[in-house]
């Protein structure tokens, strides 16, 4: 009979038994773990024992009567003779403690460093009173529906004066011409880069549209589909986005050429504000008649918007500008009938802020370095007139003013790293500010960096 073979055991009622498992002949190659012991290997019929039998009390005869009372006063009654306990938890008092922690001492040494280079830790913000540059713009037009300037992310600023585009590189200082529109009364209207800067999108007066190749200054693509001026574009990947003054808002597949993917026509006015959010999946339009529609982006073709909002007063809705920190919220202007700033939760369609200004309000950029937005105004009855204006978030107080141009401002953009913002003013200049940057040190990283941060967390 072949002995490697493993014997049978047949199962038998108590198998599961503690006398059972202790008696059984089956032999176990592991004999336990220290932490997880193996029940086969305990005396389960010994530990039964001494668990269920009582043990005796033993008394020492050398301990009599007398010793063991004084022993049990002196272990419960102190010297005074009230009750005493040896192990009792006596907290000491907050003003005997000693605070040592590592971390306390890293940021005492850090505010040290701080104060001993002369730099206030927080510093109240303050407004430029002079622009950092000023560049000549002659011939721009002075119209607060247009959208004439784009500061791409290849650090060149496209901007259109007169009949002709222009491309300033804010690197080098150069200045090249891009374009200029043949044709009685047709002149840029809107000007938009693509996400990477490797196209512009430029429409015109009257109602061309086309994409040009900054680095061959060649016009790669011209599409059609609108029947008057082009006041507005937006991008969002491949889509190119157009409102126009025949009310209608068209979505270009610029990878196929002419094709429209889908025509929208839900303003009554003409459309003068476009924007998609950062994650590209809706798109806000403000129209003449003061219209705010809310549009998702897999529903367009539809013509089912989100959210339709009035409450700009009569006024056309022009600027237009999505959070970069909150991505569903939305910040709106109206013109000079209403002159309010409006926040506006996507999620919830309602406006969670409303602030008046008592002027026109052509262009709103948020800072991505604080949470702050900058509005420029153009005409009103109000101090802020032709201004530019600094607003805190979320309580939208007022941070301060600057008042440079002659003339209203027609449009703003901002820098690729969020530091500068330029404004196009009808004095025909243009005009470079340092308002946004830099950021401050204690706001450099996120609440969830500054969490896992070594300086900040108290977990090791």
């Amino acid at each position: 009979m072949d002995q490697s073979k493993k014997r049978v055991v047949p199962l038998q009622p108590d198998w599961y038994s503690p006398r059972r498992l202790h008696d059984s002949p089956t032999q176990y190659e592991f004999p336990g773990d220290r932490f997880i012991p193996n029940r086969s290997l305990m005396n389960l019929d010994q530990a039964h024992c001494l668990l269920t039998n009582k043990i005796k009390e033993v008394h020492n005869p050398n301990f009599g009567k007398g010793y063991r009372e004084m022993l049990r006063q002196s272990l419960t009654l102190d010297s005074e003779g009230r009750p005493f306990r040896m192990l009792v938890f006596r907290g000491s008092p907050k003003s005997r403690r000693k605070r040592n922690y590592v971390i306390d001492e890293m940021r005492r040494d850090i505010d040290a460093e701080v104060l001993g280079n002369g730099i206030k830790q927080h510093e109240s913000r303050r407004l430029p009173t002079k622009e950092v540059k000023v560049l000549d713009a002659p011939k721009i037009k002075d119209d607060f529906y247009v959208n004439l300037m784009d500061w791409g992310k290849n650090n060149v600023l496209a901007v259109a004066l007169g009949s002709a585009l222009y491309l300033w590189n804010a690197e080098n200082q150069e200045v090249k011409k891009l374009l200029e529109v043949q044709g009685d009364n047709d002149y840029p209207t809107s000007v938009a880069w693509s996400e990477k800067a490797t196209s512009l999108a430029i429409g015109c007066m009257k109602s061309k549209l086309q994409i040009w190749d900054p680095e061959t200054s060649k016009c790669i693509r011209s599409l059609g589909g609108h029947q008057s001026r082009i006041a507005a574009i937006a991008w969002n990947g491949h889509t190119l986005t157009t409102g126009s003054r025949d009310r209608s808002i068209i979505n270009h597949d610029v990878r196929v050429r002419n094709s429209p993917t889908s025509r929208i026509q839900a303003h009554t006015e003409e459309v003068c504000g476009l924007k998609w959010s950062s994650e590209g999946n809706v798109l806000a339009s403000g129209g003449n008649e003061s219209f705010i529609y809310i549009w998702e982006a897999s529903k367009m073709s539809s013509s089912n918007f989100l959210h339709r909002f009035n409450a700009h007063n009569q006024a056309a809705v022009k600027a237009l500008a999505w959070c970069p920190y909150q991505f569903n919220v939305l910040a709106s202007g109206g013109g000079t009938g209403d002159g309010c700033i409006k926040i506006w939760n996507i999620n919830q369609g309602t406006c969670t802020h409303s602030i008046e200004t008592k002027a026109q309000i052509c262009g709103l950029e948020w800072n991505r370095h604080h949470k702050e937005i900058l509005s420029g105004h153009g005409y009103g009855n109000s101090g802020v007139q032709n201004h530019l204006c600094l607003w805190k978030y979320p309580s939208m107080t007022k941070v301060g003013e600057i008042n440079r141009h002659g003339r209203r401002v027609i449009n703003l953009s901002q820098s690729p790293d969020g530091l500068t913002v330029v404004s196009a003013g009808g004095d025909e200049t243009l005009r470079f500010w340092e308002i946004f940057g830099p950021p401050r040190v204690e706001n450099s990283a996120s609440d969830f960096e500054n969490l896992l941060s070594f300086k900040t967390s108290l977990i090791r």
